[in-house]
């Protein structure tokens, strides 16, 4: 069965450090952040084979801070995921299936992050303990499946509050 972990990224700097919100990179906490959510997903045993990753530079570095821990694979980062909604997070998932992958990992923001694991969780029946919000470097994981072109959560594999 199909996995998908969904990521939020992990502390960036403040918007009035950074050129423009696009390009704030992670603070230094934020980069030991990353790495602490990447041994969390690496010791549920989730090995992912593609990743979806939002193209501003947080979501990137994130990402270069877990595939560190879980290993490079392929990636699409379309600007479609920066700041996406739910329903497009869910077609970007949908596509990376289709195009064969099965143990995706998604790297994006909020609100459409946090929206989207309250969605699959809730689909799963497996809410309890989701904060409200969607701290950054939170993660979850899922088992997943599509039936009649909907992508619908099983199964919460895992769960990262780092607030916790």
């Amino acid at each position: 069965m199909p996995r998908l972990i969904v990521m939020r990224h992990a502390k960036a700097v403040d918007r009035m450090e950074a050129e423009d919100d696009f390009e704030r990179g992670l603070t230094e906490r934020g980069r030991a952040d990353a790495a602490r959510a990447a041994a969390a997903v690496k010791a549920a045993g989730f090995v992912p084979d593609h990743a979806l990753v939002s193209p501003a530079r947080r979501t990137r570095e994130t990402y270069r801070i877990v595939s560190e821990a879980l290993g490079e694979t392929p990636v699409t980062d379309p600007m479609a995921l920066y700041h996406a909604s739910p329903d497009m997070l869910e077609r970007a998932v949908m596509t990376a299936l289709e195009g064969g992958a099965q143990s995706i990992l998604m790297v994006g923001h909020n609100p459409g992050i946090g929206a989207f694991a309250h969605s699959l969780a809730a689909a799963a029946k497996a809410t309890s303990g989701l904060p409200y919000g969607w701290p950054t470097r939170a993660a979850a994981g899922f088992e997943i499946s599509v039936s009649d072109k909907t992508l619908t959560a099983s199964e919460r594999i895992l769960f990262f509050n780092p607030k916790a």
